[in-house]
Order: structure tokens, then sequence, then C-alpha cells
């Protein structure tokens, strides 16, 4: 699960995930940075909910900037990872960039992300680098692999989510370009009309009307996805990022319940060998 699903404070979200029997937490920088007793007690929280921590996202807006604002943004960056050292998340999150102040070189991109993976390499922490589907430069994966591809850092690999890949139309194929080991994290969800047509429509889209998987109206696409993944030899961890607002609307119980059940949905219906069981990782 991912904190960024629910609604509330982070140990009202730690004790529904839990409750509902997942192991794993997926975790906002801003639930730890905005609890009202501040940082260290979010983080005891975490530490003390019995829950594993996938990762911590997002940092935004990185790659392609200069002057002022690049270095802005490291100072942004070094503080991000100081919290997922100190929460324990063995990966940060990176999404491509959505600025108009972002320029398009393909060589100071690359610079840039190599820069974040070293920056990163002495606490220890991966950078998954993940392509929004409204991104200023980069909006699909073939596009942020290229880039990870050209890095060409240990510690620094390729996220997919499938709302992009479905929002994009991504064909499959473009999973056949990332090595395997390099696809560091995988998350999850669907939506209930036919693809977006436009930027805006996705980002909205993506932001507040995803459904977890078996709830939206592109199942069969996602159960070939999840398995086209499988069969990539990815072995990571799946994390369900459902922004909805009718969900942090709803009791956490009642959300995470629903979540339980896209797992069964995906043990069910997609993979032959029940994946997220074979694996533990998604519960």
């Amino acid at each position: 699960m991912d904190t960024i699903t629910l609604a509330g404070p982070i140990e009202a979200k730690l004790r529904a995930v839990k409750d509902a029997g997942f192991t794993q937490i997926m975790l906002s920088a801003r639930d730890l940075v905005g609890h009202p007793d501040g940082e260290t007690a979010a983080v005891d929280a975490v530490r003390n909910s019995g829950l594993r921590v996938t990762g911590l996202q997002v940092l935004r807006d990185f790659e392609g900037l200069s002057g002022p604002l690049h270095a802005y943004k490291i100072d942004v960056a070094k503080a991000m990872l100081e919290l997922a050292r100190d929460v324990g998340a063995p990966l940060i999150l990176a999404c491509s960039s959505t600025s108009a102040h972002a320029l398009g070189d393909f060589d100071a991109q690359v610079a840039d992300l190599r820069k974040l993976a070293l920056l990163a390499v002495p606490l220890g922490i991966r950078v998954a680098y993940e392509a929004l589907s409204w991104g200023r430069v980069v909006d699909d994966l073939a596009q942020a692999w290229a880039l990870v591809n050209a890095a060409d850092r240990a510690n620094l690999g390729v996220a997919v989510d499938s709302f992009h890949m479905l929002a994009r139309q991504t064909p499959l194929e473009a999973l056949d370009e990332v090595k395997s080991e390099k696809l560091f994290f995988v998350q999850l969800s669907d939506f209930m009309w036919s693809a977006p047509a436009t930027p805006e429509e996705r980002r909205e889209t993506a932001r507040h009307a995803r459904v977890f998987p078996g709830e939206g109206a592109h199942s069969e696409a996602l159960g070939d996805l999840i398995r086209a993944i499988d069969e990539l030899g990815y072995e990571g961890d799946y994390s369900f990022e459902v922004f909805n607002d009718d969900y942090a609307q709803m009791p956490l119980a009642l959300v995470a319940q629903r979540a339980k059940r896209s797992v069964q949905w995906i043990v069910d219906h997609v993979s032959r060998r029940s994946l997220p069981v074979r694996r533990q990782v998604t519960r």
C-alpha cells in the first residue's frame, strides 16, 4: 500500500494497512514532515508499525534545470534522501519534470540523474526514475529508460507506473528494452474510462480518479502488463498508488479492504503462478 492513497494521520494509515494484511508501506514525504508532533514522531510511528518500508516519494522536477533552480533542487533532493535514510526507506521515487523551466537537453538530463544517484550512494539508497505521462520532456517509459541507461549508475533504475502505461497506451514491447535488474519499482492502479487524450486530462485523471486493479476499465490490459513485468524477470516490490478523491472521503478500513480485494484479483485473474503470494512482495 501507499500512504498517498489514504486519508488521515500517519498512525491511522499504518494501522489500517496492517489490519488489512499488508506487510509493506510506500511512504509519502508529506505524511512524515506534516506530522503535528514533528518528523521524529512520524518516523517512530513507521518504525513501530511492523510494516517494512518500500520507499519514499516523491522528488519532482529535478532534471533539466540550471542555475539557482538546479541548486535549489539539489537541496530538496538532499533533504528527501536524509528523510528516506531516517525512516529506513531503501528507495526514493523521482518523477520526470513537468517544470516549464526544464530544458530538453539529453546530456544535461543524464548528468542530473547521475548527480542524484551519486547523492544517494553514501546513504545506501536507490533512485527509481518514473516517466509521468504529462512530463514536459520525458513522458513515456522508453524516454525514461534511455536516460537511466545512459546515466549508467548501479543505484539508478526506472519505475513503471501502470497508470502512465495505460493512459499513454504504451505498447508492452517498451518493456523489452529495459534490463530486469534496472527495473526498481512497480506501481499499480487503473481508471474507469478510455485513455485520456491530452496531457492535462492525464494529469487530472491521475491525481483524482485512479482506482485499484480490478476496479477499472482496463483490467485485461493491466493484467497483460503485470504478466509482462513478471516475465521480464522483475523480483522487486509492487505498490498500489491510487489517487482518488472519493477514497480520501471514505473510512480507512474500507479503502484498505478494497486494496486487499485487489490483491486477490491479481492472484485470481493475472498470475498463473500467484505472483503476489509466491514472492510475498505485495502483502
